[in-house]
């Protein structure tokens, strides 16, 4: 069965994955470049290649995700898979992202829009306007190109901020974890020890503090920064516009709204996602 690690883009699901990689799948805690790669993205070309040749086509995509899923499960029998996604818990052209045979449990990261939005801008070469644009942007499918390309990802489709959040904060059929980035900014070691809790219920796993440090040391902003400069991280991705690399690690603590955001558009924020906003205590 599967454990989502879930959130819109640029919300913090590939620090969760590099925290859990590191936990669950080494002996110390010490997190490394190949331990990453235990918590794979869905969708991705791997799953979907024997049902399909055409990645950028969503339609398509989406009248394998369940049968992708089923297979991945066929060949992990009783074992719990975890996979980080950016897909909405959505149904698209009748077909649902996943279903309760497939998932065991959801673990969504959520972060403040107004941080949000400065992060898709440096990652997707976006203005501004452009990066609002898309966050409140109700039909937003992530394509090919913005996943990644050929190295990472396919199409995925996302819907707007508030959209994304609500999907999965709705699940019917999981239970589900909502972890605040900005928690695991302010503790990270409580908030992994949150989560680990709430995976307790699924898998055997102990409280070890001393692989808890460890864990939270090695997977700090700064380590992740220097992983990825040495070619750690499999997300990395090009501008479209320079073809310069794109650094995912960006600004960590110092992405704060009040600072990088003009005060027009925060306000513009505020309003249009002024429900969810209320509702995760950022207004």
């Amino acid at each position: 069965m599967i454990i989502w690690i879930a959130s819109y883009p640029k919300s913090g699901n590939t620090w969760i994955k590099s925290l859990l990689s590191s936990y669950l799948y080494s002996n110390n805690g010490i997190f490394n470049s190949n331990l990453s790669k235990k918590i794979q993205q869905f969708p991705d070309k791997n799953y979907f290649k024997y049902f399909i040749q055409d990645f950028s086509d969503t339609k398509k995509i989406s009248d394998y995700w369940i049968a992708a899923q089923d297979r991945i499960n066929l060949f992990n029998e009783n074992k719990t898979i975890f996979f980080k996604t950016h897909s909405a818990l959505c149904t698209y052209k009748n077909n649902s992202f996943t279903n309760k045979n497939n998932t065991q449990a959801v673990i969504y990261v959520v972060r403040d829009p107004r941080n949000v939005i400065t992060s898709i801008s440096n990652y997707y070469s976006l203005s501004i306007d452009e990066s609002y644009n898309f966050m409140i942007n109700k039909n937003k499918i992530i394509s090919e190109a913005e996943m990644g390309g050929k190295n990472f990802g396919i199409s995925t489709v996302l819907g707007s901020w508030a959209l994304h959040y609500k999907s999965w904060e709705k699940i019917k059929f999981a239970p589900i974890l909502i972890v605040k980035y900005e928690d695991l900014i302010k503790n990270t070691k409580n908030s992994l020890i949150i989560i680990i809790n709430f995976l307790k219920k699924f898998i055997d796993i102990k409280i070890d503090d001393k692989k808890i440090l460890n864990t939270v040391n090695s997977c700090n902003f700064d380590n992740l920064a220097k992983m990825e400069k040495a070619g750690g991280f499999i997300e990395e991705r090009f501008s479209n516009k320079s073809r310069k690399r794109i650094i995912f690690f960006n600004l960590g603590k110092e992405n704060n709204w009040k600072n990088l955001l003009n005060s027009k558009m925060a306000e513009k924020i505020r309003v249009v996602f002024s429900k969810e906003m209320k509702e995760l205590e950022y207004i």
